[in-house]
């Protein structure tokens, strides 16, 4: 069992810069769950009136899937959370010595008793209770051992491994995944962060290792350099992992869309799964293979994600790039005329920086075809 548990309503708005209104917030959440997301985590309760209405409307779009608010693990947030109707929680400690001393002076049992009566409470309540282990990379794994055993003596049902800064390796991220997944108290959740560029391979990395759980946001928002990529999990999984996701290409392009519109972010034309010239094939080598078959060089179909498969006519294009578009004008080329225009769309690619156009290659076939 793989889930993805998102959390572009919450940590996704934690980006610098990004705020999103109700509304906008309304259409992320119905978007990720058509596209295929397990579980949404929707926002923080205790920051006031606005924010607890806008998870009561979410919660009234009556989506089929669980939805869960971010807590500090106090009474006073859980409140919070039980007004608003929510039935899932995470609770949030933290668990390395860095941040132990700076938010408890150090003190470890008063951490572990805070833990235990909210998790009583929340469970009272019959909530689902995930116990967020803020900063888990840095923390020692026989105190995360501590949380977890007393989070199952008392009810919890999963463990947030949080990589907070961003530090983890796919090869740390498995040793450590292993070694808590292996004690079946738990299950567990990855949250990983993009400093080094590995959230989304730390993400998969703990699936592997034996977590079922991952948060993600879309195009990998989040606090300083991101989070794991939603539409990068979710086609790993699909793909790669065999979860039995049916993912709309048409709704994944529309929640791409929505997302970065409304957090203001550009979508890379490279980014991974939905940039626009991932399906953009140049080099010569590439092409002539592709005209041969379409698994030549993509790993999945850009239909699948909702683009189109292009070939640009550009430096390193080879006669087989010059062909198809000149055939596509319905112009039979003959190859010695091919072989003479490479080094001249070379050049003048090279010069300006950009492609050529269709009509530019045939007024150039046209050219020297008359010479």
């Amino acid at each position: 069992m793989f889930l993805i548990n998102d959390t572009t309503l919450r940590d996704g708005e934690q980006a610098p810069y990004v705020a999103f209104n109700t509304q906008e917030k309304l259409n992320i959440a119905q978007k990720l769950y058509e596209v295929g997301a397990d579980e949404l985590e929707v926002g923080i309760p205790a920051m006031g009136k606005k924010e607890q209405d806008d998870l009561k409307e979410i919660l009234a779009l009556n989506l089929p899937i669980r939805i869960m608010s971010w807590n500090r693990a106090t009474l006073s947030d859980l409140e919070a959370s039980l007004n608003c109707g929510l039935k899932a929680v995470d609770l949030s400690i933290p668990v390395s010595d860095i941040l132990i001393d700076v938010k408890f002076k150090g003190d470890r049992e008063r951490l572990l008793r805070q833990l235990e009566e909210v998790i009583i409470q929340a469970k009272k309540e019959n909530l689902f209770v995930c116990i967020g282990g803020e900063d888990s990379s840095r923390a020692d794994l026989g105190f995360l051992k501590e949380v977890m055993t007393l989070g199952k003596s008392i009810g919890a049902d999963r463990f947030r491994y949080c990589d907070t800064v961003g530090i983890l390796t796919p090869q740390k991220t498995y040793k450590n995944i292993k070694s808590l997944s292996s004690l079946n108290l738990l299950d567990i959740e990855m949250h990983t962060h993009n400093d080094f560029g590995m959230a989304t391979a730390n993400a998969i990395s703990g699936f592997e290792a034996g977590a079922i759980s991952a948060n993600t946001t879309v195009i990998g928002l989040g606090e300083r350099a991101g989070n794991a990529s939603f539409e990068q999990v979710l086609m790993t999984l699909a793909r790669l992992f065999g979860k039995n996701v049916d993912i709309n290409s048409d709704k994944l392009k529309s929640l791409i869309n929505a997302v970065g519109l409304a957090s203001n972010r550009r979508i890379d034309m490279n980014l991974p799964i939905v940039g626009e010239n991932i399906f953009s094939h140049e080099s010569g080598i590439h092409v002539n293979g592709m005209m041969k078959s379409n698994s030549s060089y993509e790993p999945f179909s850009p239909v699948d994600v909702g683009l189109t498969r292009y070939f640009p006519i550009g430096k390193h294009s080879g006669t087989s790039t010059l062909a198809y578009h000149l055939e596509s004008l319905g112009i039979k080329p003959e190859k010695e005329i091919l072989q003479k225009l490479l080094p001249m769309v070379r050049e003048i690619v090279t010069n300006r920086k950009r492609v050529l156009e269709n009509y530019e290659l045939k007024e150039l076939y046209l050219c020297t075809l008359a010479i």
